[in-house]
């Protein structure tokens, strides 16, 4: 909302939209704490949720009505994305609002009565600071080992990439370019395992094997994945471009994640990936040009 159409809005009107988002966050919290199994998260949980429920009993005051029934479909789709991208994401993508709603109830503040404005200012210090504090508590696997999952996707990623547009600039067998993928895939899943696993011993926060495991992983899964066009088209061209989208979307994806968790600016990280990401593929392909051309390789001799 920016100050103009605010402006044009009557404080109860506005009010009820700020009681509709506060109301949806104290269910959301609560719906999310009834998932933990972790004592000290559930709590955690419950905390935020009181502190929402109070920022909407606020504006419910000054709306001079209830809150709306919170949609099943908004828990339901919350609850998944609890399951599969971790509780730190979760709560975190529930506050990518936070600075927006910040400016809000600061355009709105002085319009209020002064009997009003301090309850206010003490919503406000809970979402500028108890909040946030709160979610620094929470110590999430899935972000405490986001490190390794982050270097076995992204270099999986750039090499194969890179593998699969140099066969393109060599030769026109889709096969040979897939199974070489997998077999480079392969080794190299193993080669940054071990390199996560020697560098995990040098901390205490991160348990060597599962560190080697969640980097193997990662990287043998993108492996398997960009080299899957290989075995279903006889097209080094389709192949290789289904291969080169399917990696953008495994790398945005990616980042838009980190994003979430680590605050940081999503739009400049994608574009610096994908130009990365294209920057090897373009190089890969015109060494494997020179390559052929050298060794008198053509395309369609394999």
């Amino acid at each position: 909302m920016n100050r103009t159409w605010a402006a044009g809005l009557s404080i109860q009107t506005q009010a009820s939209a700020f009681l509709e988002e506060e109301h949806f966050d104290s269910v959301a919290y609560s719906m999310l704490a009834t998932l933990e199994r972790d004592e000290g998260r559930r709590t955690l949980l419950e905390r935020l949720a009181r502190t929402e429920h109070e920022h909407a009993t606020f504006w419910a005051g000054i709306a001079q009505r209830q809150p709306s029934k919170v949609n099943p479909l908004r828990l339901w789709l919350l609850k998944l994305l609890r399951r599969l991208a971790g509780l730190t994401f979760t709560m975190k993508f529930l506050e990518l609002h936070e600075q927006h709603v910040i400016e809000r109830y600061r355009e709105i503040l002085p319009s209020l009565d002064p009997s009003l404005q301090q309850q206010l200012q003490d919503i406000l210090r809970d979402e500028e600071e108890h909040e946030r504090a709160f979610m620094a508590q929470v110590d999430d696997a899935a972000v405490r080992y986001i490190g390794f999952v982050a270097l076995g996707l992204s270099d999986a990623i750039i090499e194969i990439t890179g593998v699969h547009a140099g066969f393109l600039g060599v030769m026109g067998s889709t096969l040979v370019a897939g199974i070489a993928g997998l077999v480079v895939g392969f080794a190299a899943s193993i080669s940054m395992g071990v390199a996560a696993y020697l560098k995990a011993k040098s901390e205490t926060r991160h348990s060597p094997l599962a560190s080697a495991l969640i980097t193997s992983v990662s990287y043998i899964a993108s492996v398997v994945l960009l080299a899957a066009p290989y075995f279903l088209t006889e097209s080094m061209l389709v192949a290789f471009g289904v291969s080169v989208v399917l990696a953008i979307g495994i790398s945005v994806g990616f980042t838009f994640y980190v994003s979430v968790v680590n605050e940081t600016n999503f739009w400049r990280e994608a574009v610096e990936n994908t130009l990365l990401l294209l920057g090897t593929a373009v190089a890969t392909y015109l060494f494997g040009e020179l390559l052929g051309a050298i060794f008198g390789v053509q395309r369609g001799m394999y």
